[in-house]
């Protein structure tokens, strides 16, 4: 069973939404308190944050969050890094589980932030135009990007990694406020594993396969 726990960036808004409803009980009675109390039950529920049975291999990329799979294939014209990718892309509604996970095993080499706009994440241009949070990953020489992107509720992302961590697959790193969206950038010679429309779970469900596994014949199936 999955011990129960929220996300750090969550207690703020959690106590917030107690005490105006510990007010506004005292000041008026429990009717006023109760829509606050509600409140606090949402962002109790927004930031959980689970425990998942990460089961990592050489070359598996697992999803760094949960939702739902908007891109899977070559780059958007204009949405990746320079050069020629591979993208995944994962729209979270505010339903979803916001703690994000790191995608591959390895050395952060670079961690960035961009400003931007707040469009909506599921829209085409939202991965080259909005707010943004990006991490480097080398593995095993082959580099990985993983792209915090806000969306119109989602107006702050939390990334806890500085260049030069060495991070495993599945490692919680960050979170997403409101419902977001979140890309990963791959070398173009990786194997992707899921399609658009299917729903991924952060840190379990294995997204792509960096070409030295597609070589050695390995192909790990998405773990329920």
């Amino acid at each position: 069973m999955s011990s129960a726990r929220i996300d750090p960036a969550g207690l703020p808004f959690v106590a917030g939404a107690v005490l105006l409803a510990v007010i506004a009980g005292l000041a008026a009675g429990w009717m006023p308190a109760m829509p606050f109390a509600v409140l606090a039950g949402f962002f109790l529920f927004f930031f959980r944050d689970p425990d998942r049975q990460v089961r990592s291999r050489a070359g598996v990329v697992l999803s760094p969050a949960d939702g739902r799979v908007l891109v899977a294939g070559p780059a958007v014209a204009g949405a990746g890094p320079p050069g020629e990718w591979q993208q995944i892309s994962i729209f979270l509604s505010p339903m979803n589980v916001h703690v994000n996970r790191v995608p591959v095993s390895g050395r952060v080499t670079r961690v960035s932030y961009t400003p931007g706009k707040f469009l909506p994440a599921y829209h085409r241009d939202a991965a080259a135009t909005n707010e943004r949070s990006e991490i480097w990953i080398d593995h095993e020489g082959q580099p990985v990007v993983a792209r915090q992107i806000v969306g119109i509720l989602a107006r702050r992302v939390v990334c806890r990694l500085q260049t030069g961590a060495t991070v495993q697959a599945g490692d919680r790193y960050g979170v997403m406020k409101f419902g977001s969206r979140m890309d990963v950038f791959l070398p173009i010679t990786a194997g992707i594993r899921v399609t658009v429309g299917e729903a991924v779970r952060g840190g379990e469900t294995v997204i792509a396969v960096l070409h030295s596994a597609v070589r050695g014949h390995q192909r790990p199936l998405p773990i329920s």
